[in-house]
């Protein structure tokens, strides 16, 4: 019997950053409380209502479609999509169908099939005693991308997903917030392209891989069973960890697409496609290479800095700084002090930022200030302990590192007297591991390191301490 293989092929719904709707003048504000204030004639679909394209939706859809290598349609349209459904005011919805904006492209070698902006629909909220609908979300501006069914497994659609992700927030396009429904994702999967079932109400990350995972055992154990899989919209039970029967699927003919008479076809490039081209930011792929080149980063760094712009806008910034520190070109800046830069920022910084429950963006702490804590650490005039309290201190105060240092009496203690004091105060307080340390056993020497350090609040210099232990040992 043939191997039963997973197929696979993506939808990705993106609501756009827009000031405005689709299709009028309304607010866009996903994270409107208040129900239906955002709201006009246009967007709840009374007759006689005419609407008018958005160009900066329109825009920010050609951005994709140049990011992503994709052909942008010299002449595109929008076309009705043709259904009932409760928070479809309407009975359509206007959308694209065989000229969309752009066309072809890939990522991460999947390919693009078509990248269309439609208008997204109302919110349904269902109760007990019947459904209640928002129409504030009803037109708000809504990309979807469609792939060819190029994944063959969970994994790859996950980093698929997080990487269109990446770049619709690097594009300043969308927010692409799965958990708030600003990007939705639909998988349509199928066995050895057979027939394929489509998965909806996927709402995060971790949900688009389990989904697929489920879906592909399932319909294994319905053709194990001699049965056939039907082709059918299944929706995602985040509870119950599976996917439930929908409804059947519809065909596009289901959908009686006609061409939107309100709304004449137009060419793209009174968009002026190549000023947006030149305009790009730097992608993701992009920032990925110089990263590693100027930086000599690792792939596990260039990734924690490319995935979070703000992160990697900071380290880029504290690494000019820390060279000004040093008096020399970030690019000639020592690959040990980079090292100590990035785990400052990405272990500690956003770990002290972590326990206080707040974003990194709301940390009190400059890329300057970064810098200096650590071009203080590099000139011995701090240990690690002291720079881990410091920049406690730092976020709390909102101060400078050699402010703090010098306030809370941590610089580094460099007088041998002083060293030499609390080391004979070991010694006469461990007899037991003086004597192990004179049998050759080393790590006596380490816990008798330990016993000072704390006497002397991490403030001694480890390597200073450990040679004045060995002479004074020797005695």
């Amino acid at each position: 019997m043939k191997k039963l293989e997973p197929t696979m092929g993506l939808e990705v719904h993106a609501e756009l950053k827009t000031a405005t709707k689709m299709f009028c003048d309304c607010r866009n504000d996903p994270d409107e409380r208040n129900p239906n204030v955002n709201t006009c004639p246009v967007c709840l679909g009374h007759p006689g209502a005419l609407p008018t394209i958005n160009k900066q939706a329109v825009e920010a859809v050609i951005k994709v479609g140049l990011a992503i290598g994709g052909e942008i349609n010299p002449i595109t349209k929008f076309d009705r999509k043709n259904y009932f459904y409760p928070d479809l005011p309407k009975g359509y919805q206007i959308s694209q169908y065989d000229q969309p904006l752009v066309k072809g492209g890939s990522l991460l070698g999947i390919r693009i099939t078509r990248i269309h902006l439609e208008e997204d629909v109302g919110k349904s909220q269902h109760t007990n005693e019947g459904t209640i609908i928002d129409f504030n979300r009803s037109s708000i501006p809504l990309m979807e991308l469609v792939t060819e069914p190029d994944f063959r497994s969970a994994d790859q659609a996950v980093a698929f997903a997080r990487e269109l992700q990446l770049i619709l927030r690097t594009l300043d396009v969308s927010n692409a917030d799965m958990e708030k429904g600003n990007m939705r994702i639909e998988a349509n999967i199928s066995l050895n392209m057979g027939t394929k079932v489509e998965c909806k109400n996927i709402n995060s990350f971790k949900a688009v891989h389990d989904a697929i995972e489920y879906e592909t055992v399932r319909q294994k154990e319905v053709l194990a069973k001699g049965e056939k899989v039907v082709q059918e919209t299944r929706g995602w039970n985040e509870a119950k960890k599976a996917t439930v029967s929908q409804r059947l699927k519809e065909d596009a003919h289901d959908y009686r697409y006609f061409p939107e008479p309100d709304l004449p076809p137009f060419e793209t490039a009174i968009f002026g496609i190549d000023e947006l081209k030149r305009h790009l930011p730097e992608l993701p792929d992009q920032k990925r290479e110089r990263f590693k080149k100027e930086y000599n980063l690792s792939d596990i760094q260039t990734e924690a800095l490319v995935m979070e712009k703000y992160l990697g806008d900071f380290f880029e910034e504290a690494v000019s700084e820390l060279a000004a520190f040093d008096q020399m070109d970030k690019e000639k800046t020592p690959k040990k002090s980079i090292d100590l830069l990035f785990n400052y920022l990405t272990s500690d910084l956003k770990g002290i930022a972590s326990e206080l429950k707040i974003s990194f963006k709301d940390v009190e702490v400059t890329p300057e200030r970064l810098a200096h804590l650590v071009d203080l650490i590099e000139d011995g005039a701090i240990g690690s302990r002291q720079a881990k309290d410091i920049l406690r201190k730092m976020v709390e105060k909102d101060a400078d590192p050699e402010e703090i240092m010098k306030e809370e009496g941590l610089e580094t203690i460099s007088d041998n007297s002083e060293l030499l004091k609390t080391i004979d105060e070991v010694i006469a307080e461990n007899s037991n591991a003086v004597a192990d340390y004179k049998k050759g056993k080393t790590a006596s020497l380490q816990f008798m390191l330990g016993k000072a350090m704390a006497k002397l609040r991490g403030r001694g210099a480890p390597d200073t301490l450990k040679t004045l232990f060995e002479e004074q040992l020797s005695k």
